[in-house]
Order: C-alpha cells, then sequence, then structure tokens
C-alpha cells in the first residue's frame, strides 16, 4: 500500500528491505528501525557503508545499485515523499562540512530559523550555539564568522542544528568520529528529538552506543547484531580508555611530556 505526503503525520519506523551484494547475492534480510533507536552500520572501508546510508537517504525502491527498498510506517512512500525539498525525510550530516557563506554563526542560525518559519528573536537560535559549544572540543562565539570553524566545530553547529530545527525524523551520519567533538553527547541530544538515528562507523564506542549493528560486506548487509549486556559493560571501559586518549592528546597540545599515563581521568 503506498503512503502519500498528506498521510505522513509522524515517521514511528523505516523498514529496509534487503537487495543484493557486490556479487548478485540476495541479502535476504529485512530490518525495522524505531524512533528513538541508535543504530551503526560496520564495516571495512570499501565495504558498501556509504551505499546503505545512500539507499535510505534516497528511500530506495528498487531503484539503486543494490535493489534494496525502504519503506516508511510499513508502507511504500510516493514519489512526492521521496523527493520533497521542503519536507525531506531524512537529513546527512557528513564527513567534510564546508561553508562558503561570508556571515557570522548568528546569521547563519537565525537565516535557518525564519527558512523554517520562527522569528529571528526565537531562543531556539541561542539554544543552537550553546548546545554546539557543549559538543565542541573548542568553544566559539555567535559572533565567529562560520567559514572560521574548525571542522569539528562545523559538526557540532551543525548536529546541534539538525536536532533542533531540521524536521526530518531520520538522521544519516557518516563518520562521526574524527570531528573532535563529544560523540556520545552529540548522539543523545539527536536522540532526545525522537529521530532515527543511523551512522557509519569504525569507532568501536560508537558503535556499541547502538542497540544495533548492521554489519556491511562485499556491498551487502551481512548480518545484524544486537548489542548485548556484556558489550555495554564493555563500553564503559572503552570511553574510559578514550578518556585517557583524550587527556593524552590535550597535554601534548599543551607542550607536556607525557612520562606517566594510565591515571584516572575525572569524567567531569
Amino acid at each position: 500500500m503506498s503512503l502519500y505526503k498528506s498521510e505522513v503525520r509522524k515517521v514511528n519506523d523505516i523498514k529496509i528491505i534487503g537487495g543484493y551484494n557486490k556479487s548478485g547475492e540476495p541479502e535476504e534480510v529485512t530490518i525495522t528501525l524505531r524512533v528513538g533507536e541508535i543504530i551503526s552500520i560496520v564495516g571495512p572501508t570499501g565495504s558498501g557503508k556509504s551505499r546503505l546510508l545512500g539507499d535510505i537517504e534516497w528511500i530506495a525502491q528498487k531503484d539503486t545499485p543494490t535493489k534494496r527498498q525502504v519503506l516508511i510506517n510499513g508502507r511504500i512512500p510516493t514519489d512526492d515523499i521521496r523527493f520533497s525539498i521542503e519536507e525531506k525525510l531524512v537529513s546527512q550530516l557528513s564527513q567534510n562540512m564546508n561553508f562558503v557563506m561570508d556571515v557570522s554563526v548568528h546569521a547563519f542560525i537565525k537565516m535557518h530559523a525564519q527558512s523554517r518559519g520562527l522569528d529571528e528573536k526565537n531562543p531556539v537560535i541561542e539554544k543552537i550555539i550553546e548546545k554546539a559549544n557543549q559538543l565542541a572540543g573548542e568553544k566559539f562565539n555567535k559572533d565567529t564568522p562560520i567559514t572560521s570553524l574548525s571542522g569539528g566545530q562545523s559538526r557540532a553547529l551543525m548536529i546541534a542544528d539538525t536536532a533542533y530545527l531540521s524536521k526530518s525524523p531520520i538522521v544519516l551520519i557518516d563518520e562521526i568520529e574524527n570531528a573532535g567533538i563529544d560523540r556520545r553527547k552529540a548522539i543523545e541530544l539527536l536522540v532526545k528529538q525522537e529521530k532515527i538515528i543511523i551512522m557509519a562507523t569504525h569507532d568501536p564506542i560508537l558503535s556499541l552506543m547502538a542497540e544495533k549493528r548492521i554489519i556491511i560486506k562485499n556491498g551487502g548487509i551481512y548480518k545484524v547484531i544486537n548489542t548485548s549486556k556484556k558489550e555495554i559493560e564493555n563500553l564503559d571501559k572503552l570511553e574510559e580508555m578514550d578518556r585517557q586518549m583524550m587527556d593524552i592528546r590535550n597535554r601534548l597540545r599543551k607542550g607536556e611530556r607525557i612520562e606517566e599515563i594510565g591515571e584516572p581521568v575525572d569524567k567531569d
């Protein structure tokens, strides 16, 4: 049964129906992803992670190289849903984000807010900048030229912007681990806004933060693994190791010698 644009009040779930891998072998899998869930996509470089993200962004209907099909709320979306520019169901945060507008951070967010029908004095504008600074490793202010932001600052700003201004219920993230931001806070912020979070990653911490992970091999969905209780316990250990590595990086940047390591890092 087809799903028409006028019927989309809320996206509760999306369903990915398997197609074929690079060898033409059927994936023989159906995956349902629900609002509030975090799903990671893992696999070697070149295995097809970005291709799966592309199929979801396109809301594929067996019309991409993989022949996968994506259903919205269990139904086939019509073209006015798939190709809508004003009300896109899917937002994507890519690895490289480059701004070309010569405006301040505040002016950029204000323009986006106004395009969404919000008043230029709406407090959400300041909220986005505040949240972005909580995610970014290095702070910036509202008057900072947007073209002067680092890669991590840019990613933090767009994650906060997506959380508060984007109406898209599905958020795709391609490689967030090297962005220089607080990954856990970023994912938690998006989840709180009742979005489906799907991220392609090589980061074990991000992989285990997800309720399930999709394993990609030879261009196809190889299997789906639900995160176990033991893996969640190991996540705490991995995050502690990550905090220690971040502490070492910060000490190096300050010009300190790294002659002692392994001391516990204060989580606060």
